[in-house]
């Protein structure tokens, strides 16, 4: 069984919402965000944010530091979601939590997706060579410093292969910024 389930995901099984009320009141059931509830005697796991983000934009994809927080690469623990939006796709107004939002287009958007199933709720993730790829597209927003780190821990594991990240650079068009980086953290 699942941990966790969404008002919309209840209606559908024929559960009606007053029985959530009632499972809430019960002990039974907490309610996480709006239209979000959990198990009251699970313990929440570390990705659980990311689930819940995940639900409320399910168009998106976990990018950025969110992505290395996933990953476990670098020390960066970000204080909000980082998502992914295709763009023309609309911030999602039913999250409650903190997040934080970052438009792509064609090839940026599409480009290195991972689907991982936690807490009983499918993520969409960016793969380690396409976060590291977003970080020097983003590295003025997130800082230079963190995103040779993350380059540097992730070469370090092993953690990537240098043709998905020769992809990743070029659909993010960040192939001639990343270069004099990567010859200096694989010398």
């Amino acid at each position: 069984m699942h941990s966790s389930i969404s008002a919309e995901e209840a209606t559908r099984a024929g559960v009606h919402s007053q029985v959530l009320s009632r499972l809430i009141v019960a002990g039974v059931l907490e309610r996480v965000a709006r239209g979000q509830y959990r198990l009251a005697d699970r313990p929440i796991g570390e990705h659980h944010a990311l689930v819940l983000a995940a639900r409320a934009a399910p168009r998106g994809v976990i990018c950025l530091l969110s992505a290395l927080n996933f990953h476990g690469i670098g020390t960066q623990l970000p204080a909000e979601v980082w998502i992914a939006l295709e763009r023309g796709v609309r911030v999602p107004s039913t999250l409650r939590l903190p997040a934080r939002f970052v438009h792509f287009s064609g090839a940026a958007f599409h480009e290195g997706i991972e689907t991982h199933l936690i807490d009983g709720g499918h993520i969409r993730v960016y793969t380690v060579a396409k976060t590291l790829a977003d970080m020097f597209k983003f590295r003025n927003k997130i800082g230079l410093d963190v995103a040779i780190e993350a380059l540097r821990d992730a070469w370090q594991h092993g953690s990537f292969t240098m043709a998905a990240l020769d992809r990743a650079a070029r659909a993010c068009r960040v192939e001639r910024v990343m270069r004099p980086y990567i010859e200096t953290v694989i010398a």
